[in-house]
């Protein structure tokens, strides 16, 4: 397995990694990048290179490339299966049939929801002037997904940013990257360089991404602990953040 950077595959830049191993057998499948500060900042700077072009996009644009993604989850849905159940030591039928169905439906949700994005109000609160609410792509978003539904969660992470108009950095959990890896090949053959990027780590590979100066939010699923550390490096440079703890 190898990180997914600027729209290409790369081992950790020192080449460091991690085996990842099926718990339904207890034995390593694969080897998976340990990625470290230099992976951490070449992600951050393809995803905000990305940002521009991506932010000024229609809206109607960018739910086609969601719709795109979802068709090719739907289409590759049995090497996404396959990859997971590896993953994870789930069942097959279990995979199939409760996982698949609602991530491409949830996919399409975002893509209908990047049409209904607008402001609040609009009127005249001051004499001779008008005041609206504009909602705008807040930028590159690091996001931090867990062990339990790698596939699932990275489209809750993933769709509603994207569809928003935001870039992505997503670091699967480091006992579970396989699935992400394959999403990353997936989305990275339909949107543009940079957009989507994944980073395969531990602990420290998540807490350099939160801390990096680069995003303008981060996203975590994981546990109270984790979610103190998160809100706490991020109030240093006021990044929003989305806890699910």
């Amino acid at each position: 397995l190898r990180n997914y950077i600027d729209g290409e595959f790369r081992d950790a830049a020192d080449g460091r990694t991690t085996e990842v191993v099926n718990p339904a057998t207890g034995e390593a499948y694969a080897t998976a990048p340990l990625s470290g500060a230099a992976d951490v900042d070449a992600a951050m700077a393809a995803a905000a290179a990305a940002f521009p072009a991506w932010r000024d996009e229609t809206p109607a644009k960018r739910q086609k490339f969601l719709l795109d993604i979802a068709t090719a989850f739907e289409e590759r849905a049995e090497e996404l299966i396959a990859a997971e159940v590896e993953n994870t030591g789930k069942p097959i039928g279990l995979t199939r049939s409760e996982e698949i169905p609602p991530m491409v439906d949830q996919i399409r949700f975002f893509a209908g929801a990047a049409r209904m994005l607008e402001g609040r109000s609009a009127g005249e609160y001051m004499e001779g002037m008008t005041s609206i609410i504009r909602r705008e792509p807040i930028g590159v978003c690091a996001q931090v997904a867990p062990w339990n539904y790698p596939m699932m969660m990275a489209v809750w992470k993933f769709a509603p940013a994207l569809a928003a108009g935001n870039t992505v950095v997503l670091k699967p959990s480091d006992t579970t990257p396989a699935s992400t890896v394959l999403i990353a090949e997936i989305i990275g053959s339909i949107v543009p360089k940079g957009v989507f990027n994944v980073v395969c780590g531990d602990r420290d590979t998540g807490r350099a991404m939160v801390e990096h100066h680069t995003p303008a939010m981060a996203s975590i699923t994981g546990s109270v602990r984790a979610g103190m550390s998160v809100a706490e490096s991020a109030s240093k440079d006021l990044k929003r953040v989305h806890l699910e703890l």
